[in-house]
């Protein structure tokens, strides 16, 4: 993905950043209590089950780290608690770690943390650089995967590394079928949320419940067939740029054998920074896909006065227009989603919004039933 610089402090806490990172996080007993680091989950020596292990940074649980209670974690099925505390470390959950379950114990998601600061362009001790995926902090392959009251972040900062040209962060990469996220974060600047597959043939469903987003560039971006309902996205101010746009929003890659891309609904879109510097969206055609033709709908969703409502798409490349994607709207709200140039604001007939639901995009997987 295209990279922008930033001066902009990710750790700052401020009222327009949402207290945004959280990431100077409560001490590792909070939400929780110290006697009691797992809630209402049970604890090592009372397992919700024989395949739940414990996490906890203080070393009352199985394992202090998350990556190792994965490498411990083989095979399918398996679930973990995670304590109150920050995680500062890379986490890969491969294609044979199935239906797994990660737990934020104290059932909020600012306690539990899994957080790194790779980019892009960050140099690897063997030689070369990372690259937008190798910068993630956490990588999801496994179909099946389920996350609940966890915060997901990539803390590297633009500012701290002027050398650095490659400035894609991502926190959470999720490739996996059958992925659900409920009550989560993602926290980041440029590509913070990374929904893609594990291949260009691959449909991978995802689904995002009454979670939080926020970035500045393509910070939800990639090739699944994504749900975002009940979800709160969060432009980000900057101050190294004079003018805009400071960034976007959605970045779709779909495949063109894809019919359904990325679905928004029931959310909102806030922003720290001036009126009309974000635009909404703009297509990613990868090289690695030329065929690629990104579908995004957003529908019933407020935009706030951060998006451009003139002009609310932009192109990524000129070989790739935005206007030959399948980009839609369909009853928008809010100063952001006033349709002043209606040529740039396609919009979706009821009769076409009748098939742009959660369950035309899921099909016979319904992750929002059941506990959340």
């Amino acid at each position: 993905m295209p990279s922008h610089p930033s001066r902009r402090r990710f750790l700052a806490a401020t009222a327009g950043t949402a207290a945004a990172l959280g990431l100077a996080a409560a001490p590792a007993h909070a939400g929780t209590g110290g006697r009691r680091p797992f809630g209402r989950f049970g604890s090592p020596a009372a397992r919700r089950t024989p395949r739940t292990r414990y996490v906890d940074p203080l070393g009352r649980g199985d394992h202090t780290t998350v990556s190792a209670a994965v490498a411990a974690a083989t095979g399918s099925g398996w679930t973990l608690v995670l304590a109150p505390g920050t995680y500062r470390e890379t986490v890969v959950l491969d294609a044979t770690r199935t239906e797994a379950t990660w737990i934020g114990a104290s059932e909020n998601p600012r306690d539990v943390v899994v957080v790194y600061d790779n980019a892009a362009g960050t140099p690897k001790p063997g030689g070369g650089t990372y690259g937008t995926t190798g910068s993630a902090t956490t990588t999801l392959q496994a179909d099946g995967f389920t996350a609940r009251w966890i915060t997901f972040a990539n803390d590297w900062l633009r500012a701290d590394h002027p050398e650095i040209t490659g400035t894609q962060a991502v926190a959470v990469k999720v490739q996996g079928d059958r992925s659900a996220f409920h009550h989560c974060r993602f926290l980041g600047h440029q590509d913070t949320l990374y929904a893609d597959s594990t291949a260009l043939t691959a449909f991978a469903r995802q689904y995002y419940a009454h979670c939080y987003t926020e970035g500045d560039v393509d910070f939800v971006f990639g090739r699944a067939s994504a749900v975002h309902e009940h979800c709160h996205f969060h432009t980000l101010d900057r101050t190294d740029l004079a003018a805009a746009p400071y960034g976007f929003v959605f970045a779709p890659s779909t495949a063109g054998a894809n019919p359904l891309g990325h679905l928004v609904t029931r959310s909102r879109i806030s922003g720290a920074a001036p009126d009309a510097f974000y635009k909404l969206a703009r297509p990613w055609v990868p090289s690695s896909d030329p065929t690629a033709r990104p579908s995004l709908v957003v529908r019933d969703t407020h935009l706030g006065p951060g998006i451009d409502a003139v002009a609310p798409y932009t192109d990524m490349s000129a070989s790739f227009p935005w206007q030959n994607q399948r980009f839609a709207e369909y009853r928008n709200s809010g100063p952001g989603a006033d349709i002043t140039v209606p040529e740039n604001r396609p919009q979706l007939t009821a009769l076409q919004a009748g098939s742009a639901t959660r369950a035309a995009y899921l099909g016979d997987w319904e992750p929002w039933k059941g506990e959340c």
